[in-house]
């Protein structure tokens, strides 16, 4: 039988590219967390030479980068535009949160290093352009664009523990009003008893309370 022609020089494997080791890298951070990123790590993910590597990705840092970059492609800035900031804010927490929500063991290596990917500076841009439309002053962006960020990568590492994080029970009579709130769940979503409220409560909290200041 003759060699099937659009088969001649095709590579065993994908070919390397930025795309391929951020997605390998991602994997083995979700899987076995922030400190197994290592060059020959995703190396041996990849079947690959480690030198091989460095023909796409100039250091671990840059990898970091490239890694930030991925998951912040998936937060949805566009509310920005279309909503007022108040509302679009909360649009954007939940985005920022949905995005990160599969890779909570990223967050420590993104927390390593100061953001320089164009993808998350795209996304801040968004934010300042609407906040100084809304009437915040330039000193007053970055502390809010931190805490709100702060607030919505706690809640990601929240999600991702178990779904509650205290168990007072056996000790009601000497904890009773800590004791009484939390059989309170009892009536709550077995899936999402607290992160979820909570988020939702602490956000629209959060929110309202920079709203309140800004109009001071």
């Amino acid at each position: 039988m003759a060699p099937n022609a659009n088969a001649v020089g095709r590579p065993s494997k994908p070919l390397l590219s930025r795309a391929l080791i951020a997605d390998a890298a991602l994997r083995l951070i979700d899987r076995e967390g922030s400190d197994a990123l290592a060059m020959r790590r995703i190396a041996r993910e990849l079947g690959v030479d480690p030198s091989s590597l460095y023909n796409h990705i100039d250091s671990k840092s840059d990898l970091i980068e490239e890694l930030r970059g991925v998951v912040s492609a998936r937060i949805d800035a566009s509310a920005f535009v279309t909503e007022p900031w108040s509302e679009a804010v909360i649009t954007w927490a939940h985005s920022y949160r949905s995005a990160f929500s599969s890779h909570p063991r990223l967050i420590p290596l993104l927390m390593s290093k100061a953001s320089t990917s164009p993808v998350i500076m795209g996304v801040y841009e968004e934010f300042a352009l609407a906040a100084g439309r809304d009437g915040w002053a330039d000193s007053d962006i970055l502390p809010i664009l931190t805490a709100l960020e702060s607030f919505v990568l706690g809640s990601v590492l929240d999600m991702s523990g178990p779904t509650v994080l205290f168990d007072p029970r056996g000790q009601e009579d000497e904890f009773p009003a800590f004791s009484r709130a939390f059989h309170t769940l009892q009536e709550a979503d077995p899936d999402d008893p607290v992160a979820g409220p909570a988020f939702e409560l602490g956000l629209r909290g959060l929110v309202r309370g920079l709203t309140e200041l800004r109009r001071r």
